[in-house]
């Protein structure tokens, strides 16, 4: 998260983007404040268009209202990584030769794998995939493990960078690459952001 927002609001921002459009008491309860703080909070990310609410009617009386990142909002959670690999991907998309582009994409994902290996521990892939998933968080992007130790499933919460993702989901497989690499095991995408969905999911093959 950049320094232009402050701590408790890049918080809410983190937590928005990981679990979708929430309303004023869930917040409340999930960072443990008053809905007054929350609606104080709130109003500062309105006025800077990170956020938008919507309203949800249920039988009579006035709407409940939800509250959901903007698409400014989500470049803003997903700065860590959306400058660099928006510049990557736009210079490797321009290579025409298939080949020479898939060894590059090769030679990135090895070069980004040998930069994140010496903090990924574990004898199994499943504890590994729990030191990965710490990396990542560590860096504010979630990521969960879930499933039995022998068929772990990598879950990411959110994307770390939703506009490239949604101009070109073959981004996705680049991170496939990368976590196959870090993990010592192939892994395969198995449920991604395209249509609709709200989580990409990384299994062993």
């Amino acid at each position: 998260m950049t320094a232009t927002v402050p701590t408790s609001d890049a918080d809410l921002l983190d937590l928005l983007r990981c679990d979708g459009p929430m309303g004023v008491v869930e917040l409340a309860e999930a960072v443990e404040v008053t809905p007054t703080a929350i609606r104080q909070r709130l109003s500062r990310l309105l006025a800077r268009d990170l956020i938008e609410r919507e309203a949800e009617r249920s039988g009579r009386g006035r709407p409940r209202h939800r509250y959901r990142l903007t698409g400014k909002g989500l470049r803003l959670t997903g700065s860590n990584f959306t400058d660099l690999a928006l510049a990557l991907w736009t210079q490797l998309d321009t290579i025409e030769n298939e080949e020479v582009r898939s060894e590059l994409v090769g030679r990135v994902v090895k070069a980004l794998a040998q930069g994140y290996a010496k903090e990924i521990r574990g004898a199994t892939v499943s504890e590994r995939m729990r030191s990965l998933a710490g990396l990542l968080n560590r860096r504010r992007v979630p990521f969960s493990v879930d499933g039995p130790p022998m068929e772990p499933v990598l879950t990411a919460h959110a994307c770390p960078y939703p506009d490239l993702a949604e101009a070109d989901p073959s981004i996705c497989h680049l991170e496939q690459m990368l976590f196959s690499e870090l993990l010592g095991e192939d892994v395969q995408l198995t449920q991604s952001h395209e249509g609709g969905r709200t989580r990409c999911q990384f299994q062993p093959t």
